[in-house]
């Protein structure tokens, strides 16, 4: 298998490169992102610069933007380069190589987050994702609110989501805490433990060849455990959860990495706000049971707050929902409204921008004339 294949490489992304290889670029793709630049892998341009040790096979370039694909982040951060993306590079030197980035290449999945803070931004978590594990631990009672919200980022992404519940050597009744999970048949949930080995085994199926998965979760849940166990050394730092339960940041950044049995993970530092991007279609897969009562409202454009014939609150009446799912399905989809409004606003902020720009632009010709 050539470096490229190795790396995820599918027929489609192949296609979308043709254009640029024509223009003398070289495929590559993101494997973590800095404050100073990114860290790209590619086919090696040297022997010497290998990872395994010969040339065409997997090398790591420090990268770049160009400038117009600068320019382009400046106006939106999310048109720049995420962790998984594949993307046209420009390859300097030969004694010790470096790459521009010209292209980012169509997303298969895009797994994003509202980014921190106020305004309406989106942040790219990860690109070209197949599997995304939502890691919860359950050396703590389970936050299912937290995870109704992971899940739905997860399902927006376009990618699998699979729920993984660690730390089950530390948990009195794992059984118990899985059945407070209720039923979610298109979600895959798995319970386990790092230390002793319990359920590791059949997270296998996920990582093979050509897959890439991605985890995402809190802080000290065991995300980097999981990781090291996969690679067989340990190559992420792990630290001790803190007194009062919360984990230690020990990813700092995202990155991809190369598993030995063939697929690829990305890690991500843990996430303390988990604001939505968008969400219709990912708030249909992680609330199925709630979305199909919304069918059936008396009005189409029920809110569900106080109109009458409104099919959740009988859902909760008659004791066949739980008042606090449905209340986690409303307070999501009114966060939702709230974020698309922002965003329309933020659109038209942009295309003033963007008028005033050509404004200018058109008058320095006029003068010059």
């Amino acid at each position: 298998m050539d470096a490229l294949h190795r790396l995820g490489l599918t027929p489609a992304i192949d296609a979308a490169a043709a254009e640029h290889r024509a223009a003398g670029l070289r495929l590559a793709r993101v494997a973590a992102q800095h404050r100073g630049g990114y860290v790209v892998f590619t086919t090696a341009v040297l022997a010497a610069a290998a990872v395994d040790g010969e040339a065409g096979a997997i090398t790591e370039l420090r990268a770049d933007l160009s400038g117009r694909l600068r320019r382009a982040v400046a106006v939106d951060a999310a048109a720049g380069p995420a962790v998984g993306d594949w993307v046209a590079v420009e390859v300097h030197g030969e004694e010790r190589p470096s790459a521009t980035m010209h292209a980012v290449l169509p997303r298969a999945s895009k797994l994003s987050r509202k980014a921190v803070g106020r305004g309406a931004s989106e942040q790219l978590v990860a690109a070209n994702v197949d599997t995304v594990f939502l890691v919860c631990p359950l050396d703590q009672p389970l936050n299912l609110r937290r995870i109704e919200r992971l899940l739905t980022i997860a399902l927006e992404s376009g990618a699998a989501a699979v729920i993984v519940l660690t730390k089950a050597d530390l948990c009195a009744d794992p059984d118990a805490a899985l059945a407070q999970l209720g039923p979610r048949p298109e979600v895959p949930v798995h319970v386990i433990s790092n230390v002793t080995g319990v359920g590791v085994d059949a997270l296998d199926i996920y990582t093979d060849s050509p897959r890439t998965s991605a985890l995402i979760g809190a802080s000290g849940v065991g995300k980097s455990t999981l990781i090291n166990r996969w690679l067989g050394h340990a190559r992420q730092a792990v630290n001790a959860v803190r007194d009062d339960g919360k984990g230690r940041h020990t990813t700092t950044h995202r990155e991809l990495l190369v598993l030995p049995q063939g697929g690829l993970v990305i890690d991500t530092p843990g996430m303390r706000e988990l604001g939505l991007w968008r969400s219709e279609e990912g708030l249909q897969g992680a609330f199925a049971d709630v979305a199909a009562l919304t069918g059936t409202c008396r009005f189409r454009d029920c809110t569900h707050a106080q109109e009458p014939g409104c099919a959740i609150h009988a859902a909760v009446a008659d004791g066949t929902l739980a008042p606090e799912r449905a209340a986690s399905f409303i307070k999501l989809q009114q966060e939702q409204a709230i974020l698309d409004r922002e965003r329309d606003g933020l659109a038209r902020l942009r295309a003033r921008q963007a008028d005033r720009r050509s404004q200018r632009a058109l008058n320095k010709v006029t003068r010059k004339q």
